[in-house]
């Protein structure tokens, strides 16, 4: 029986690691069919994250892909950016050419409404990478898609390794936390990558030779990045490399017995100066809050890295 690869939405703020997501699911469209991709401020402002994610399917060979700009502020917030990690670009590392391809007219908020309500019910996933601004945006002004959405796929949060912008709250999530308790209320069928699980993601020096040495744009691409992405984290960190983040959420669609999690409650700060963010994991179960995510605890990495280098040798 052939499988029907499933229909996602990546939401994203490129970023060296969102870029190495949004290449491996083009490279899996036997698993993955990607219906666009909204851009959203992040990592670095707006207009910086809808031409990174141009650039990304240029590299891939996938010009057709419809890219969306979407909100370029959080909810109720000033944007807080991370040009100390990504670079002023987002995606610094490389040398890379301005994109050709257009950027859509339409706003990526109106794109995630439309396309929720045009296609059948559940058969759409949305795999935000970055923060939560447009898909909550799109929540408040149609209640109706919440139900509609078949998953939600997201990079965000943290229980034991708790945050890396401040002492409580990961990035992604902290940058706008009212958008965050929206989407985590909505009913909506949620999964979370936290740091708990893309802090076992870590590259190493054999693992980015060997996008390396795939001989291809893609790949050597792919290694720079990396080259310059993990400097960070292992002078913060003192690890080996540094954590791919956001392709977990993509290679957890492609391949989900790589990761193992539990279905616990997920609650975010919205309110307190010192926690502004944090998701609070009731993974021990010690409230009587229903649970309302899937969180993510653990990875087999090696799985991981295999199931990266295989794909991106394809572009």
């Amino acid at each position: 029986m052939t499988k029907t690869p499933r229909k996602i939405i990546i939401d994203t703020d490129p970023g060296q690691d969102d870029a190495v997501a949004i290449l491996l699911a083009l490279a899996s469209p036997e698993d993955l069919e990607v219906l666009g991709l909204t851009a959203v401020a992040g990592n670095v402002p707006l207009p910086l994250t809808q031409k990174n994610a141009r650039i990304i399917c240029e590299l891939a060979g996938k010009p057709e892909i419809r890219v969306f700009a979407g909100c370029d502020a959080p909810l109720s917030r000033d944007l807080v950016t991370a040009e100390h990690v990504h670079g002023k670009t987002g995606l610094d590392g490389p040398q890379m050419a301005d994109p050709v391809m257009p950027l859509q007219d339409q706003h990526a908020v109106d794109f995630i409404i439309d396309t929720l309500r045009r296609e059948p019910a559940h058969t759409v996933t949305l795999c935000p990478l970055g923060p939560l601004t447009n898909i909550a945006t799109a929540f408040l002004r149609a209640p109706d898609i919440m139900a509609r959405v078949q998953q939600i796929v997201l990079m965000g949060g943290a229980y034991f390794e708790v945050g890396n912008i401040t002492p409580t709250a990961e990035f992604n999530i902290y940058v706008d936390p009212e958008a965050a308790d929206i989407v985590f209320k909505s009913g909506a069928p949620i999964v979370v990558m936290p740091l708990d699980v893309t802090h076992k993601a870590l590259t190493t020096r054999a693992r980015i030779e060997a996008f390396r040495g795939l001989g291809s744009e893609p790949g050597r691409m792919v290694a720079e990045w990396t080259d310059f992405f993990e400097r960070f984290d292992m002078q913060k960190y003192g690890s080996e490399g540094a954590p791919l983040h956001d392709p977990c959420v993509i290679a957890y669609l492609i391949r989900p017995e790589l990761f193992t999690g539990r279905h616990i409650n997920v609650a975010i700060e919205t309110q307190s100066d010192l926690t502004l963010g944090m998701t609070v994991a009731d993974w021990w179960g010690v409230t009587d809050r229903p649970a309302n995510a899937l969180f993510i605890g653990d990875l087999d990495a090696e799985g991981f890295y295999q199931l990266l280098i295989e794909r991106i040798a394809r572009l």
